[in-house]
C-alpha cells in the first residue's frame, strides 16, 4: 500500500478538510464561475431569527423493486460489521479490502457505532437471531465499560480491534464518542436487556460534556494526552449536531441550552436555492439525521431536515454543473463525498467544489440521503448496480468509490461509509432507526432543551409520487 495514502487514511475527515482549505487542493469556486465572495454573506442569524430556505423539490417514495434493491444492499452491509468486528471487543474495523486478504487490526469507534445499529437492523430484518445480535452487543457494552481506552468518558478516534488499545496517537474524539454513543443507545432500545440497559446508562452518563465546555461553549473536536485540547471547535454547522443534543440530554453532565445557540448556521445559495451549509463535503448533512428524527420538527432557526433535502438536491446539481468537464456525472450518476480516490483518501465535494474533483462517484454520498431525495438516490444507486456491476459490487456491498472515466474501483469498504448507507437505507424503508433512538430519554430531553418544537411544514414530505422506473 503507498505510505501516503496510509498516512492520510491516519487523520481524521476533519483534519484534513482543515488541510484542504488551507491549501490549493480546496478550490472555493462556485460551479457558475463565481467566488466565495459573491456568494451568500457568511453570517450568524441572530439568536430569534428563523432561517428562510427554499421551496422544496417534489416528493417521491420508494417502489416495491426499490425496496427489494435495498434489502439487498442492507444485507450486504451488516455482513461487514458482522464479520468484520472482533466478537470479543465488539469493536468495527476502520475499513476492509474486499479484493484481497485483509489483515488490519485498525478500529474505528465511530464504525463501531454505526456497527452497534446494525446488529438492530440485523436482528430485525432476520440476518442473524435474537440471541446472536443481543450478545454481541452485550459483549461490545462490557468491553467498552470495563476495559476500552477513554478519558471522561470520551473515547479513542482509532483503537487495536483486539485490544481496544489506542493507535496513531489518535485524540479523544468528541464527535467520533457522540456517533459510538448514539449505536449504544440504539441498543438499549431495542434489545430491552437489563444488563445491556445498564451498561448503556452507565457508558453514557460517564461522558463529561462539562469537561468539553469548562471554558467555552463551542466544543472542541478532541484532546491528546500529549497536548491537551485540540484547537479547532464545532462551532458552524455540521454533523456536530448529535453531539450537542446529546450533551443537552445528559442527566450527569448536561450541556447548558446556550451550547445550541453558539455554533453558526451559515446561509448559502446555489442555483437560487438557499439552504444552512459549510465548506464541506455532502456528508455534515447526513449523520446527525441517521439517529435523531428531525421530521416535522424545528427549532427557532429552521426545520433542518427541510434543509437536508435541499443541500442533497443542491449537491445533485452541483455534480450536474460538472458534467461538461465529467461527462459521466448525469441525473443518473452524481454524489461525492469524504471517501477513497485513486489518489488516496480524499475530503471533496461541494458547493463550493472542495478537493481535486475528478469524476469519482461516492456511493454513500447519494445513499446515506436516502430519506430526503428518495426517487433520485434510488436512480444512482441501482445505475452504479446495473452499469457499473462487479466493478463497484462486493460481498459487503458497494466498494467506496469507483471512477468511471479512468476505470478505476477501489478495492475497500469503509466502516462510516456503508454504516451511513446501511442505516439511512432503513430508515427510508421503514424509520426503524429514528422511531428505536429516539425513545431514549436522552434524546428527547435534548431535542427539548434545544426548543425544538413539532409542527406542520408548509410543504409536507409524505412520499407521494411514484417513481418512473422506466426512465432508469
Amino acid at each position: 500500500m503507498d505510505p501516503t495514502f496510509r498516512s492520510r487514511r491516519g487523520l481524521s475527515r476533519r483534519e484534513l478538510l482543515r488541510q484542504l482549505v488551507s491549501t490549493a487542493a480546496c478550490v472555493p469556486v462556485l460551479a457558475n464561475g463565481r467566488s466565495l465572495a459573491d456568494q451568500t454573506p457568511v453570517q450568524k442569524p441572530a439568536p430569534d431569527t428563523a432561517i428562510q430556505l427554499s421551496p422544496l423539490p417534489p416528493a417521491t417514495y420508494l417502489s416495491p423493486g426499490d425496496d427489494t434493491f435495498l434489502e439487498q444492499l442492507e444485507n450486504a452491509i451488516f455482513q461487514f460489521f458482522w464479520e468484520q468486528c472482533n466478537p470479543k471487543t465488539g469493536i468495527v474495523k476502520d475499513r476492509c479490502n474486499v479484493r484481497g486478504s485483509d489483515t488490519s487490526i485498525l478500529g474505528s469507534i465511530a464504525a463501531t457505532g454505526f456497527g452497534l445499529t446494525a446488529l438492530c437492523i440485523g436482528e430485525k430484518r432476520g440476518y442473524v437471531s435474537y440471541s446472536q445480535a443481543r450478545d454481541r452487543a452485550l459483549a461490545t457494552l462490557r468491553f467498552l465499560w470495563k476495559k476500552m481506552p477513554q478519558e471522561r468518558g470520551f473515547y479513542y478516534h482509532w483503537a487495536n480491534i483486539a485490544t481496544g488499545e489506542r493507535l496513531w496517537q489518535s485524540e479523544v474524539s468528541s464527535v467520533d464518542t457522540s456517533i459510538l454513543l448514539c449505536g449504544i443507545l440504539m441498543c438499549r432500545q431495542y434489545f430491552e436487556h437489563s444488563e445491556i440497559s445498564q451498561l448503556a446508562h452507565e457508558i453514557f452518563n460517564r461522558v463529561d460534556w462539562n469537561w468539553l465546555s469548562e471554558d467555552t461553549r463551542v466544543l472542541p473536536h478532541g484532546w491528546t494526552p500529549e497536548g491537551g485540547f485540540l484547537q479547532y471547535r464545532w462551532d458552524s454547522y455540521s454533523e456536530m449536531m448529535m453531539m450537542y443534543l446529546l450533551g443537552l440530554g445528559s442527566s450527569s453532565h448536561v450541556l447548558p441550552p446556550q451550547a445550541w445557540d453558539a455554533w453558526k448556521r451559515t446561509v448559502f445559495e446555489f442555483d437560487g436555492i438557499r439552504y444552512i451549509g459549510s465548506y464541506a463535503p455532502l456528508f455534515i448533512h447526513q449523520y446527525s439525521q441517521a439517529w435523531f428524527d428531525f421530521r416535522g420538527k424545528r427549532d427557532k432557526y429552521v426545520d433542518y431536515f427541510q434543509n437536508s433535502i435541499l443541500a442533497t438536491d443542491v449537491h445533485r446539481r452541483f455534480c450536474l454543473s460538472l458534467s461538461k468537464k465529467f461527462p459521466d456525472y448525469s441525473e443518473n450518476l452524481w454524489g461525492i463525498t469524504a471517501s477513497d480516490s485513486e489518489h488516496g483518501y480524499e475530503v471533496w465535494g461541494g458547493p463550493p467544489a472542495t478537493g481535486p474533483i475528478d469524476g469519482t462517484v461516492v456511493p454513500c454520498a447519494s445513499a446515506g440521503s436516502l430519506p430526503f431525495l428518495p426517487g433520485p438516490v434510488m436512480r444512482v444507486l441501482r445505475t452504479i448496480q446495473y452499469r457499473y456491476g462487479a466493478g463497484t459490487w462486493s460481498r459487503y456491498g458497494f466498494v467506496d468509490a469507483f471512477n468511471p472515466l479512468t476505470n478505476w474501483y477501489d478495492s475497500d469498504i469503509v466502516g462510516i461509509d456503508a454504516g451511513i448507507s446501511m442505516v439511512m437505507a432503513e430508515n427510508a424503508r421503514t424509520a426503524f432507526v429514528w422511531d428505536t433512538f429516539m425513545k431514549n430519554p436522552e434524546a428527547q430531553r435534548g431535542m427539548e432543551r434545544a426548543g425544538f418544537k413539532s409542527y406542520k411544514p408548509a410543504s409536507p414530505q409524505e412520499l407521494v409520487e411514484m417513481h418512473n422506473h422506466a426512465s432508469r
